[in-house]
């Protein structure tokens, strides 16, 4: 069973969303999950577990002796201790993929202005971010990376093969969906999608995952243009 484990000064957020849809249908199944509360780990009567940075400035900082027991009270194994954190690296579709492979993880949520510098080195955190934006803590970045690890265990989607062909599995984002009705206020549709030609249906969708990629995500397109053999792809605009 792959395990996650997350530490936090909030265990009551968990499992939050991850408690319904497929995750929460998965769980005690597929996978399981337990928030730990960092402020156990505390060392004194009134429960504190931050304290004013070094060197001066705003706000307060997760204390490293604090986080540090905390983690060494997690059961000892060999899963990837992540730290969810605006300055760590990005996270990927294949950092998801290779992390749901694993025995699972464990996850520190930092607080405050983020933690002491000093646990992330002697507890070897991999720091890890999920956008360009600021939260009230890392909860919410967990409970994400969670559900994208989660979804990909063995049986947890219906259609196994829905996750080879969703957006970033390559280097570009997914084609436009539709369904019924075929009209709606005036907007149909595309015919190829009714026609009946599968061959035909493929080359709208690759063709229009090729546009959208283009012209919403510069960055992927880039990188897609990159792994082709002969320099610039033109199939965006002909196909």
């Amino acid at each position: 069973m792959w395990r996650a484990t997350v530490l936090t000064l909030y265990p009551a957020m968990f499992p939050g969303l991850l408690g319904d849809a497929l995750a929460g249908r998965a769980l005690g199944r597929a996978w399981s999950l337990e928030a730990r509360d960092i402020r156990a780990h505390a060392a004194d009567r009134h429960g504190t577990v931050d304290d004013t940075p070094a060197g001066g400035g705003p706000g307060m900082v997760l204390r490293a002796d604090v986080l540090a027991a905390a983690i060494d009270a997690a059961e000892a194994d060999d899963r990837p201790r992540l730290l969810m954190t605006p300055r760590g690296k990005p996270l990927s579709q294949a950092r998801v993929r290779q992390l749901s492979a694993g025995p699972g993880v464990l996850i520190v949520c930092g607080r405050f202005e983020g933690v002491d510098e000093r646990v992330v080195e002697a507890r070897g955190l991999e720091e890890i971010s999920v956008g360009d934006v600021v939260l009230s803590g890392g909860e919410a970045a967990a409970t994400l990376l969670l559900d994208a690890c989660v979804r990909l265990l063995p049986g947890v989607m219906g259609d196994a093969a829905s996750g080879d062909v969703e957006s970033f599995e390559r280097p570009l984002v997914e084609h436009p969906h539709y369904a019924k009705p075929r009209d709606f206020e005036a907007l149909a549709i595309p015919p190829e999608l009714l026609s009946g030609d599968h061959a035909a249906v493929e080359r709208w969708r690759k063709r229009l995952s090729l546009q959208t990629t283009r012209v919403r995500r510069p960055d992927l397109w880039a990188k897609y243009v990159a792994s082709l053999t002969g320099g610039v792809d033109k199939r965006g605009e002909s196909e």
